[in-house]
């Protein structure tokens, strides 16, 4: 046998049932898979299958409800089906944005996990044709007694700063949250938003038969192969040895791929161009193929994968086609712009190789030594893939909490000490003070330090974005229903807080093993409640991300579907920010304060209530969150308030207390409010600072002095703000580690 022949013979023969369930594919999904194909796969063409069939590549659990989800309407141009989502901005211009996680691989390797999944969201957005201008996390660890919580913050928080701020990208907004619940799954959810001019929108879509397959970027190692099929599975603890699966990311390269890639785009050369993700080759050929075609009715593609950039020696077509090293993107090129496209990828020193043609076949076919070492239809990889109706269970309603039944509570000024140092309301100035929020120079505010949403300018304009990311995963684990539509409508608050008028949509799904009963209620309700805020509001899905099987051994993660909006400031000198209150200005409530302390920050920190005992959520009235964020966009667009806060965790004295710390003022809150409705989480809220009370407007207080007074007790500002800030930078130098 020859060198050649003995290198081939693995990944030729015919593989089986067993070797299949090793790769994920259980016996229906092998009995489907082999009837597609006509025969036994071999073991590059099964390792293909394993990846484009994974949950995370083909949401074979999801796909059927994610499609309730509104996607459409005046301002979108693109929704989900690309790598990112498209909407309208006027003047030609358009927002590109996305989601994704990148769970399993940052609770392994939390540096590397954190800074890929940032490099990745990069990708989606730029091979679309748009410069990124901001990147947003949603960030959920354990509980800080947890003895991994410390380093898997500050590897994460490493992560996210090196790759962002080494890339020159804004890291502009986000959230982060503490519960056992992510013991054994953290959460790492990333998004980036870029611009662009709508006639410069590039596609994965598009390509014809007969045209070059370019390959540029960094060279293919062996890093994150099966990847996305790991992210596809339970954890199980000591699955630390599942660390080469983790890709490793370098964000100077990046830069270098943006400018390369963008440089290209102002030329006629592209003809459709996909990112290298999950799934890495395989996932971008595949995914161009079937979308591929004049009409969209898929092509094929041929490739000779000796010619891609190899960085390792020996490396097998499987393990070529299942790689998921970072900075690399596949073009199909028009005729005859090869020339034009390598002398700009070898200016900025990127590998940048004509690996293949595009085909009339509807097949995809690979070769390596001279053998074909994967000839199969495209179709079954891809829409044709597995699509599972699961079995679902409604969860039970919960009952409201009876505040009376916890007999006497304390001081409300003691309550407000407590909630604003616990872990899940004090500061996080620890962590974004490590990401450079201002580079690129059109940050005009950060969600991390002044406002409900981060507002960026659109660059030598006079218009913004405002952007912001929002979950409350206790009241969906309360109530899927209500807890899906919140999540919504709190990105809808936060951004109509700013005075942007929201657009639209991506979204973060993380939940357990669908596979279980239970949990696919979860995300079938959440689902539900979700299509619903975004239908009533007018707030469609452009994108988005599932990322399901977040458990280990059998212990799921709470429901998390992180809601992240974007939205339009038409002027950037009418806007508004927690800061700002002036002496003597009234401290005005807009909406029904109705005391509802159900799943509230206030029950789980002061009433120690856990799990069932914590109630029902707030219900969310849809029609009033519509009604009252127009009243607040109006009232900002009339310069008629100094500040403005939506009220969410800690309720209304939480509210308060923010806006008095950030604008320097004191505050009285109004005596002949009880310790509900200082603190419940009623929805469709925000407080206003200003000089007159506007109509439909309470007056709950003033701002004036030095401290925050509640019913004749006070709280100076100086404590509460110590207490707000030391949590976090305590906590991570080991200070009062029992917290």
């Amino acid at each position: 046998m020859t060198e050649t022949s003995s290198f081939l013979a693995p990944l030729l023969s015919p593989q089986t049932e067993a070797s299949a369930a090793e790769h994920g594919i259980n016996a229906e999904e092998w009995q489907r898979l082999i009837t597609r194909l006509g025969r036994d796969p071999n073991l590059v063409e099964l390792g293909i299958y394993s990846v484009m069939w994974s949950e995370h590549c083909s949401y074979k659990s999801s796909r059927r409800h994610l499609s309730k989800f509104p996607t459409k309407n005046d301002r979108i141009i693109q929704g989900p089906g690309e790598n990112a989502g498209v909407i309208d901005i006027g003047d030609g211009q358009a927002a590109i944005f996305k989601m994704e996680s990148h769970n399993h691989p940052s609770y392994i390797e939390p540096y590397q996990g954190a800074a890929t999944g940032v490099g990745g969201i990069l990708r989606d957005v730029f091979t679309m044709g748009a410069r990124p201008i901001a990147l947003v996390n949603a960030l959920r660890f354990g509980d800080p007694s947890h003895p991994k919580t410390r380093s898997l913050l500050a590897g994460v928080v490493a992560g996210i700063g090196g790759y962002g701020n080494c890339v020159g990208v804004p890291t502009v907004a986000g959230e982060t949250e503490f519960d056992a619940g992510y013991n054994g799954n953290i959460l790492v959810n990333a998004m980036a938003v870029g611009l662009a001019d709508q006639d410069k929108i590039f596609y994965a879509r598009g390509a014809t038969p007969g045209n070059p397959i370019f390959y540029v970027g960094s060279k293919t190692g062996r890093d994150g192969i099966h990847g996305a099929t790991m992210a596809s599975a339970e954890f199980s603890e000591g699955d630390e040895e599942k660390r080469p699966t983790v890709q490793v990311g370098d964000p100077f390269t990046e830069k270098l791929l943006i400018e390369a890639c963008l440089e290209l785009m102002a030329t006629d050369a592209i003809q459709a161009i996909q990112d290298m993700g999950a799934a890495g080759l395989t996932s971008s050929s595949v995914e161009m193929a079937d979308s591929g075609g004049e009409n969209g009715e898929g092509i094929g593609v041929e490739m000779d994968l000796d010619k891609v950039p190899q960085r390792e020696t020996g490396m097998t077509a499987y393990e070529i086609m299942l790689s998921e090293s970072q900075e690399r993107m596949l073009m199909v090129l028009k005729p005859g712009k090869v020339d034009v496209a390598k002398a700009i990828f070898d200016k900025y020193d990127l590998d940048a190789e004509v690996i293949g043609m595009t085909t009339d076949s509807g097949r995809l076919v690979l070769k390596q030594h001279g053998a074909t070492v994967c000839d199969i239809p495209v179709a079954p990889l891809a829409d044709d893939a597995p699509n599972y109706d699961r079995p679902w269970v409604a969860p039970e309603k919960r009952a409201p909490i009876d505040i009376a039944a916890h007999g006497t509570l304390e001081a409300a000024s003691r309550s407000l000490v407590k909630l604003m140092n616990c872990p899940n309301m004090a500061s996080k100035r620890w962590i974004w003070e490590q990401y450079d929020r201002h580079v690129m120079g059109d940050t005009i505010d950060s969600s991390q330090s002044q406002g409900d949403a981060a507002i960026v300018r659109v660059h030598n304009t006079q218009k913004g974005l405002a952007i912001s990311s929002d979950c409350n995963p206790h009241y969906v684990a309360a109530d899927p229903y209500e807890g899906g539509k919140q999540a919504v409508a709190e990105a809808y608050r936060n951004l109509s807080a700013v005075g942007a008028a929201p657009i639209a949509i991506t979204d973060n799904l993380n939940f357990g093993n669908p596979e279980n009963p239970e949990t696919m209620g979860y995300i079938v309700r959440a689902i539900d409640g979700m299509a619903e805020a975004c239908r009533v509001l007018d707030f469609p899905v452009v994108s988005g991300n599932v990322s399901l099987y977040n458990e280990t051994d059998g212990r799921a993660i709470p429901p998390t579907p992180v809601c992240a909006g974007v939205g339009l400031i038409s002027d950037l000198d009418k806007t508004a920010t927690l800061a700002g209150a002036k002496a003597g200005d009234k401290l005005v409530l807009i909406g029904n304060l109705k005391g509802h302390l159900g799943a509230s920050l206030y029950a789980r920190e002061c009433l120690g209530l856990k799990g069932e005992a914590l109630g029902a959520p707030p219900p969310v009235d849809l029609e009033e969150e519509r009604r009252n964020s127009v009243v607040i966009r109006d009232l900002i667009a009339q310069r008629r308030v100094n500040a403005v806060h939506d009220i969410s965790d800690g309720g209304l004295a939480c509210a308060a207390a923010e806006m008095a710390m950030a604008s320097g003022l004191g505050v009285e809150i109004d005596a002949g409010l009880g310790t509900a409705e200082l603190f419940g989480e009623d929805q469709a809220m925000y407080l206003l600072a200003t000089s007159e009370v506007p109509e439909n407007g309470r007056l709950v207080g003033v701002f004036g002095g030095d401290a925050i007074t509640i019913d004749g007790d006070a709280v100076t500002l100086a404590a509460l703000r110590a207490a707000h800030e030391d949590w976090l930078p305590n906590y991570m130098n080991q200070i009062n580690c029992d917290a």
